[in-house]
């Protein structure tokens, strides 16, 4: 039995703009599988468009992978940084005769290709079989790929199956520029075999790349990584994913509130699944993912099911942390908050966090709790605060003010003080709630009374009855 080499994955976007939604995923499936065989997962920045490849674009893409917590196994490997090594494999297929340099002026490049768009068939130059020594002295040129013209190339993609290509099809490919810059499928070869990747994981949009690559792979005499391509993303009405579909970069889901961990859990589901399971672990996933069960078609963002899976992790997440964040998101909208109010915010985060779906949510639900006194009373509120519900109001605050402070203790005390006036909670809730709010959004009473604290509620309730009186 012979040993099989270990599983290393990679993640190799390029610098260009915000990391995508798309990339994202494509980053986790890649670590998942790595995970799920013992091997290493790797993360290549390929930086090779110098001019769009800007520093804070690579933070960018490396502080996304940070927050949602997707974390190679070694430090970046920075493609640009590799130029000489990709010369050196074009040379060696040059010697082998499997590469040939063009000649090809620019302006007879572009009639060729207009002549074979015409004819319905792939660039060729005829460099490919002229003695390089017929070229002008210093004459500049290209190095291309000695395809072959005849037969086909198979791959075996461990999603979509096997994937044959028509070799007359493919074209003489450019391995370097006419400056001796290599171009990105050369490039990626010469990497993806230096570090050792056996298994390519990425969006299909790379499949006609993988023929390609492939012929690149057997010129140098290199083992073939497997190739896995994975279907797009797709919005909610099933078309390709956009701007009018909402978020579609990372930093833009965390600032929408979404936590790291459910957005792992929902990126996973997308276009994989282990039978129902709606929810589970990153052990869990990492424990069930295989690449080859990854389905076919494209998976659809679906908002709906997003924010269930992001009110589970808030439930259950810790109540500090979710204070910070709901902070944050009060600076950012201006709200002052007094230094005593900051105390009491996870005590209020742990009453009220099973209503939100988000962290913008669950800032609104706790501002109830951050308002100074008085509180101005709402229109609504006033409404509901008749002769009859003043005196209700006072007696019920007289009532509770000697009760034990807590939701279990105070729920039962309110019930049994609308019993003991003859009336349903509806004639109680209403108003109180307005008066301990402010008209904000606020749990049940017993919830938003625990949340306040006995000095603050009863100051609430006295500073109502003392402006409407």
């Amino acid at each position: 039995m012979t040993d099989r080499p270990a599983v290393v994955t990679r993640f190799a976007p390029s610098p260009t703009g915000s990391l995508h939604i798309g990339g994202a995923r494509t980053a986790l499936f890649n670590q998942l599988y790595a995970r799920h065989t013992g091997g290493k997962f790797l993360l290549r920045i390929e930086d090779t468009d110098r001019e769009r490849s800007t520093e804070a674009n690579v933070q960018i893409i490396l502080d996304g992978l940070g927050w949602l917590g997707v974390t190679p196994d070694a430090e970046p490997v920075f493609q640009h940084a590799r130029a000489d090594r990709h010369r050196e494999a074009v040379a060696a297929m040059l010697a082998k005769g499997q590469a040939y340099r063009d000649f090809t002026p620019p302006g007879d490049l572009e009639a060729e290709r207009e002549r074979a768009r015409a004819e319905g068939r792939v660039v060729r130059s005829d460099w490919r079989d002229r003695d390089p020594g017929e070229a002008p002295q210093s004459a500049p040129y290209t190095v291309r790929l000695k395809a072959p013209q005849t037969g086909e190339t198979v791959v075996q993609d461990l999603i979509k199956g096997r994937v044959v290509f028509q070799n007359k099809e493919l074209d003489d490919l450019v391995l370097l520029r006419s400056d001796g810059a290599p171009t990105y499928n050369l490039a990626v070869v010469v990497d993806d075999h230096d570090m050792g990747v056996t298994h390519v994981i990425r969006g299909d949009d790379h499949l006609n790349n993988a023929a390609r690559q492939t012929l690149i792979y057997r010129a140098l005499g290199w083992d073939v990584p497997a190739f896995a391509h994975l279907p797009l993303i797709h919005g909610p009405d099933g078309a390709k994913l956009s701007k009018r579909h909402g978020a579609q970069a990372v930093g833009e889901f965390a600032d929408l509130g979404y936590l790291p961990e459910a957005l792992r859990n929902y990126l996973a589901r997308l276009g994989w699944g282990h039978g129902d399971d709606e929810i589970f672990t990153d052990d869990q996933a990492e424990a069930w993912f295989d690449v080859a069960d990854v389905v076919k078609a494209p998976a659809r963002l679906d908002w709906a099911k997003l924010n269930h899976i992001n009110q589970h992790y808030i439930r259950g997440a810790d109540d500090q942390r979710l204070a910070a964040l709901a902070l944050e998101v009060h600076k950012s909208r201006g709200v002052h908050i007094a230094a005593d109010h900051l105390a009491t915010l996870p005590l209020v985060v742990a009453l009220v966090k099973e209503g939100a779906q988000t962290i913008p949510q669950l800032a609104d639900l706790t501002l109830f709790a951050l308002k100074s006194r008085p509180l101005e009373l709402d229109a609504k509120t006033k409404t509901h605060l008749t002769e009859e519900t003043l005196g209700r109001m006072q007696r019920l605050r007289n009532r509770i003010a000697t009760s034990t402070w807590t939701v279990a203790a105070l729920e039962p005390e309110i019930r049994a003080f609308a019993e003991s006036e003859g009336v349903g909670l509806g004639k109680i809730g209403p108003a109180l709630r307005g008066i301990l709010s402010g008209g904000a959004p606020a749990p049940d009473l017993a919830s938003t009374l625990t949340a306040l604290g006995r000095d603050e509620a009863l100051g609430r309730i006295d500073d109502a009855l003392s402006q409407v009186r």
